[in-house]
């Protein structure tokens, strides 16, 4: 996933074509009545659920996966889906909201039995007031992690917000080209840091770079607030996403790697599926089949 706010050449292409998508949400939220109606919570759903919590861990969803449907469909749909928690963008959740509406949205989410783990990935730069917006907007909607796309002149601002709002920022790779291409890159802007600057590492993104997921994880222990679940067919800038497992994420020794590496219990561990984005459903039903399947082989 990618920043609306992001500075950087990359992200910033990225982000012209969610801006296409975010023009079109409004003219979409009208088809509602038509939207695919809630899926009944499936036998795989609730063993996924019960794998997680026997293995300490919560798989939430990147909503960007459901931009589709209205935020209320999708909503309904992460949690028939057998979602714990929902990680936002500010297509669905906008930084813009009021407080009016930052509550209701807070209560849709509680009502549903989720919670909300994070939220981003938001850009930031030496605009220290921008910056605070974004922790302001935070802390009203009780989210701890923010997913971020920082420039190197925001690091200073961040290391206050941090340890004045007691949230964290998790710092999202956006794969070859971008700032945050390699696991060293994250590793250096958060040297010297406040602990709670660290990482959410896209695995997807990651294997894009070259790097393993488990090596990924392993690096970032103790850091590591956000994952994003997500793979590719090859380990190369140019390539395709697939269903979990289908492609370089061996998601038991992800899982595994993310037991060892103590990966916190309020964490954002999101499944992130890209493909498909007018009827991903059934996609990522399978995602979640392979990620029980997977915890059903981890040992806590």
């Amino acid at each position: 996933m990618v920043s609306l706010q992001s500075s950087s050449p990359n992200t910033l292409n990225h982000a012209k074509s969610r801006r296409g998508f975010l023009t079109g949400l409004a003219s979409s939220a009208g088809l509602g009545a038509m939207a695919l109606s809630p899926i009944a919570l499936s036998p795989t759903a609730r063993l996924f659920a019960q794998e997680a919590k026997a293995a300490g861990l919560k798989l939430g969803i990147q909503i960007y996966s459901l931009r589709g449907f209205p935020v209320e469909v999708a909503l309904d749909h992460t949690k028939n889906l057998g979602f714990e928690e929902v990680e936002f963008f500010s297509g669905m959740f906008p930084l813009t909201a009021s407080d009016e509406e930052i509550k209701k949205m807070v209560d849709k989410v509680k009502g549903l039995g989720l919670r909300i783990s994070a939220h981003g990935v938001n850009g930031f730069t030496k605009d220290a007031q921008a910056n605070r917006k974004v922790f302001e907007f935070a802390k009203k909607a009780g989210i701890k992690n923010i997913s971020a796309a920082p420039t190197p002149d925001s690091m200073d601002s961040l290391n206050d917000l941090v340890k004045e709002f007691d949230i964290r920022i998790a710092i999202h790779n956006h794969g070859p080209s971008d700032r945050f291409n390699k696991i060293v890159d994250v590793l250096k802007a958060i040297e010297g840091r406040d602990p709670r600057i660290g990482a959410c590492a896209d695995l997807g993104h990651f294997i894009r770079s070259g790097e393993k997921p488990v090596d990924v994880i392993r690096a970032l222990a103790g850091r590591l607030y956000g994952v994003h679940l997500k793979d590719f067919a090859e380990m190369k800038e140019s390539t395709r996403g697939v269903i979990l497992g289908q492609g370089h994420l061996d998601c038991a020794a992800v899982f595994d790697a993310l037991i060892q590496a103590k990966f916190p219990a309020d964490g954002a561990l999101s499944l992130e599926y890209e493909e498909n984005p007018k009827d991903p459903i059934d996609d990522i039903r399978q995602c979640v089949a392979t990620a029980r399947s997977a915890l059903s082989k981890v040992k806590g």
